[in-house]
């Protein structure tokens, strides 16, 4: 048996795959194996094919690969989906007795198990529960104890009351008895070690909401759009502990106004939607530049452009998020590659707005929002988070920016381009800012020397901060490889998991993964040193690849994948052999 082990589920959306995946990959959790999810889902509510995987071991993973154990197929195009996937010894549940199930027909050297879910649900007390008859018959095949079942269906249905839990737990000990009754053991080669471990399982929109409470957010706005929606729900209940806010908006230009006015509050604000709600929040995003107000404005990336594939994969937003806006617009860039980084980056984000007084986009993707993985309880250590308000002036210093008729001057010009800031309620500090251009103490002029000073003065700012932070991208593979591969985003997971099938090939190659889009570290010397350059992203143009060959002035190969479907580290390693040969 490999050292990892693939597990699906797949059927139509209104079945309940998602909840029965989740139910799933938390008891593999709790049991003390790592975790890695990955979602399939139609943009409806019922009706379409879907499908959750995980992938687990014990061992750190951080992929998906092109490869499936047990599958419990709830429909006939669950199998068909997944046959690429399926293999020799692949074991595949499915329920003979639904009508749509009665004519499958198991591929050759699969062993098919044909348990009646419903029948078996209904005898636990009601049809509603075959998705877990069907956890019960996985348990058995996996010859995983089910009482690490037990504690995530108490977690799942604990709020509906325990008599929910038992009939529950009566369900899923159907499934596991009919397959160790009906079955041959001899047939099912798959064993699920666990261990005394036990890990914390969440995906990249919790994280960043989990990051925005640590970072000290005070007030989130946000429309409900695929794939960010998760990133509100998990504030939702939580940030109000801390003293702050969650408002859903009636759109999303309602959304970032209404961040906007947080911020110039003083409180530490925040929006996140996905690519229609960037160009519809574009206008706005100039004013808070201009303003010079920090806020932490998140895209979490779906296929484009207009409504496009909502729930599939793609990072097409980047030009857009470079370049978006009328008249030139400072700003920052960050680009979490992890999971855990959606955390930390989040945390940072919140810092590089306030103390350089600019909008920053924290820039996610379907891949990431949806991705479940496990980390250790203490991953996310609280105490190393650092808060920086960046130049908050108080009573006693503002004296040091006003005029002599003792006015506040919010924009003052400085060397760093960093101006003075003070919250409401500051004694001497009363000031305004505009979207017109606007001289030291914020109101409106057409002066053209202090236009010009003024343009400076934000752009300073970006180049203050590319001398003062650490931009460096992640390293990974060997150093001295003369094939360098670069990529960006959630890619990164697939690109370490591919060194080693690389290896296996005899393929070695050095691996960048960069985080910070804008400023970015400056790859040139990185690019002279290698022999090939290849850059991997999931968009159509290849548009890091543009921004790189302009920053180096040299051709880049292009591994670019634009299906909707995220990079897989074994598919990955297959291109990068390819490309490198080509």
């Amino acid at each position: 048996m490999p050292a990892d082990f693939n597990w699906a589920i797949g059927g139509e959306a209104g079945d309940g795959i998602d909840s029965t995946g989740k139910i799933f990959a938390q008891a593999l959790s709790r049991a003390g194996r790592h975790v890695f999810t990955s979602k399939d889902f139609a943009s409806r509510i019922r009706g379409g094919y879907t499908a959750y995987k995980v992938r687990t071991s014990v061992e750190d993973i951080q992929s998906v690969v092109d490869r499936l154990d047990v599958l419990i197929a709830l429909t006939p195009r669950t199998i068909e989906e997944n046959l690429d996937e399926l293999h020799e010894g692949s074991v595949i549940i499915y329920d003979g007795e639904r009508t749509t199930m009665q004519d499958v027909e198991i591929p050759e050297g699969m062993v098919g198990l044909n348990v009646p879910l419903k029948g078996l649900a209904e005898e636990a007390g009601g049809a509603i529960m075959r998705n877990v008859v069907a956890l019960g018959a996985a348990c058995a095949v996996t010859n995983f104890p089910i009482e690490n079942l037990d504690s995530s269906l108490k977690k799942r249905f604990g709020d509906k009351g325990q008599a929910i839990v038992d009939n529950n737990k009566k369900a899923a000990r159907k499934g596991l008895e009919y397959v160790e009754e009906e079955y041959d053991e001899e047939d099912l080669d798959y064993d699920l070690d666990t261990t005394d471990n036990d890990y914390v399982l969440l995906n990249g929109d919790e994280a960043i909401g989990m990051g925005a409470i640590a970072a000290g957010c005070k007030f989130y706005a946000g429309y409900p759009i695929t794939p960010a929606t998760d990133v509100m729900t998990y504030l939702t209940g939580r940030i109000e502990r801390f003293g702050g806010h969650v408002v859903q908006a009636e759109d999303e230009l309602a959304a970032i106004n209404l961040a906007l006015g947080a911020a110039r509050s003083g409180a530490r604000s925040m929006t996140a939607t996905s690519g229609p709600g960037i160009d519809l929040m574009t206008e706005t995003f100039g004013l808070v530049a201009t303003s010079e107000t920090p806020l932490v404005i998140c895209d979490v990336m779906r296929s484009g452009p207009s409504t496009g594939m909502p729930t599939k994969q793609e990072q097409g937003d980047l030009n857009t998020l470079l370049h978006g806006g009328h008249g030139e617009v400072p700003r920052f860039i960050l680009a979490p590659t992890t999971v855990a980084e959606c955390f930390w980056k989040t945390v940072e984000a919140f810092n590089l707005a306030e103390q350089y007084q600019t909008p920053v986009y924290l820039t996610s993707d379907l891949a990431l929002a949806v991705t479940e993985q496990t980390f250790e309880p203490d991953a996310f250590d609280m105490d190393a988070v650092e808060i920086e308000r960046g130049n908050v002036v108080d009573e006693e210093s503002i004296g040091d920016h006003q005029t002599e008729q003792e006015q506040f001057k919010p924009h003052e010009l400085t060397d760093d381009g960093v101006s003075p800031r003070a919250f409401p309620g500051t004694a001497g500090g009363a000031h305004m800012s505009t979207g017109l251009e606007h001289d030291e103490l914020g109101r409106r002029t057409e002066d053209t020397e202090m236009r010009v000073k003024q343009v400076d003065k934000r752009d300073r700012k970006v180049e203050t901060a590319r001398e003062r932070e650490d931009w460096s991208p992640r390293e990974f593979g060997n150093s001295d490889a003369e094939n360098l591969v670069v990529s960006w985003g959630s890619n990164e997971g697939a690109l370490v998991e591919a060194l080693a099938f690389l290896e296996e090939d005899g393929v070695d190659v050095r691996v960048l993964s960069v985080p910070y889009i804008f400023p970015r570290p400056d790859l040139s010397e990185e690019f002279e040193a290698a022999e090939e350059v290849v850059v991997v992203e999931c968009n159509a143009t290849g548009q890091f690849a543009d921004v790189l060959e302009h920053d180096t002035l040299t051709r880049v190969k292009r591994i670019n994948k634009y299906n909707g479907v995220r990079f897989k580290a074994d598919e990955l390693a297959t291109d990068i052999k390819e490309t490198l040969s080509a």
